[in-house]
């Protein structure tokens, strides 16, 4: 019989440790990679990283090999152990040493080395590949047997082994990952991304310019009204109608007037043969979509209609692309027209102003689910027609009636929720 001095059962020991500590970190670094950049270094050529793909392609033989692997070396550590202390302190040592042994197993051969893994599996997924595919391939027969008994216990339970859950990443998975990507992706590229994923829950409606504040051509004008409205115009693409919106003949586009009047043939016959078509757009058509609407038929510009061919609004290409990459400076400039902070941190606001323009502008949060203008927000609070002086609160925001107009608030003030009640002293009302 083979005997081993204390000094090989020490270093045998010390082994079977090491042994297990790399079978630990190997769950951990092969389970926590990341398989989208273990994909595409895979992908790239990366040896190690295509090793490690085609070994998580079977997870159960993966984990059977490092079960055994781990099971095997831990029983073996705590035999050579046995032997150790019998040899050196005899029986009575027997239990100090299995307490010091599970100390020793759990700190270096579990928790130590998949704290590590878990913090980088690259550098522990990789060169673990090369060690256990070979493995895999001696130890088959007793993974094969391991895994059938496994497999048949679990169908024992109710448990398809063979169903397998789909990889897909969903919108909110995805939306985690580029918030989490602070590093790899800048923080205005992560806004434009997370904003492409929003499109979809975002519609025409939210987005569109009013009905009330869409500027165009009235052909029943005059005929000097018509040159000064296509001259003095600030917009590229303007809707043509007679008498008003309901009588929409189509849109005419700035740059083909620019080159009659430089030609000097800009007359009514000739504008009319310059105006495009009318292209109209489903009252609650998503975002997504209309972008690829616009795509697919060449189009920047479209007037929303709702459920009775009524026109509500306009919506072009710029107001999408807003949504992703936010205000274009011009843009921008044109929408603060419509907000005027004031020396005591209250804000003049037009009543036709977007909230969502608004809440973007200012960082606010006011809600957009029911109301898509300030108007329409203080209206349905109130329920009625407010009166020029009404205060209310709206959601922490103090907000004073200034000036009506019609049918419609035109002009209020509104002072920041962060105000402190002595700077929004107005009585309420709702």
């Amino acid at each position: 019989m083979l005997t081993l001095s204390p000094a090989s059962l020490g270093i045998l020991l010390a082994v079977l440790i090491l042994l297990s500590a790399f079978f630990s970190a190997c769950e951990i670094g092969l389970m926590t990679i990341n398989r989208y950049r273990l994909r595409s270094l895979a992908q790239s050529g990366h040896r190690g990283a295509k090793l490690a793909s085609r070994l998580l392609e079977h997870p159960d033989r993966l984990l059977g090999v490092i079960l055994i692997g781990s099971n095997a070396v831990n029983i073996a550590a705590s035999f050579v152990a046995s032997l150790l202390t019998l040899d050196l302190y005899g029986e009575k040592a027997l239990a100090f040493a299995v307490a010091i042994l599970t100390f020793v197993v759990l700190v270096f051969g579990e928790v130590a080395p998949k704290t590590f893994a878990a913090l980088h599996p690259e550098r522990v997924a990789f060169p673990a590949a090369y060690v256990l595919a070979p493995l895999l391939k001696v130890l088959a027969p007793v993974i094969w047997l391991v895994n059938g008994l496994s497999n048949l216990l679990l169908r024992l339970f109710g448990v398809n082994v063979r169903r397998r859950t789909a990889s897909a990443v969903t919108a909110e998975e995805l939306r985690a990952l580029v918030r989490e990507a602070d590093v790899l992706i800048p923080e205005s590229h992560q806004d434009m991304m997370l904003a492409i994923l929003d499109l979809e829950k975002v519609t025409v409606n939210d987005v569109m310019v009013p009905r009330n504040r869409i500027r165009g051509i009235d052909l029943d004008a005059a005929w000097d009204e018509i040159v000064h409205q296509l001259t003095a115009s600030r917009y590229t693409r303007l809707p043509v109608y007679n008498g008003n919106l309901d009588n929409v003949v189509g849109v005419v586009h700035a740059r083909l007037v620019l080159n009659l009047m430089r030609e000097g043939t800009l007359d009514r016959d000739a504008l009319m043969r310059i105006v495009a078509d009318p292209y109209f757009i489903p009252w609650g058509t998503s975002l997504t979509t209309q972008l690829l609407n616009f795509k697919k038929i060449g189009r920047r510009m479209g007037l929303v209609v709702d459920e009775y061919g009524d026109i509500q609004g306009l919506v072009s290409l710029d107001e999408i692309l807003e949504e992703i990459v936010g205000e274009f400076t011009t843009r921008a400039l044109r929408k603060d027209d419509d907000i005027h902070p004031q020396p005591d941190g209250s804000y003049l606001v037009q009543g036709t102003v977007s909230l969502r323009d608004l809440n973007r502008k200012l960082g606010w949060n006011l809600p957009t689910d029911e109301s898509r203008t300030l108007n329409g927000l203080i209206t349905e609070h109130l329920e009625t027609l407010p009166e020029p002086g009404t205060s209310l609160k709206l959601h922490g925001y103090t907000v004073e009636v200034l000036r009506t107009r019609g049918t419609a608030v035109a002009i209020a003030k509104i002072y920041p929720a962060e105000q402190p009640e002595s700077a929004a002293s107005a009585p309420t009302d709702g």
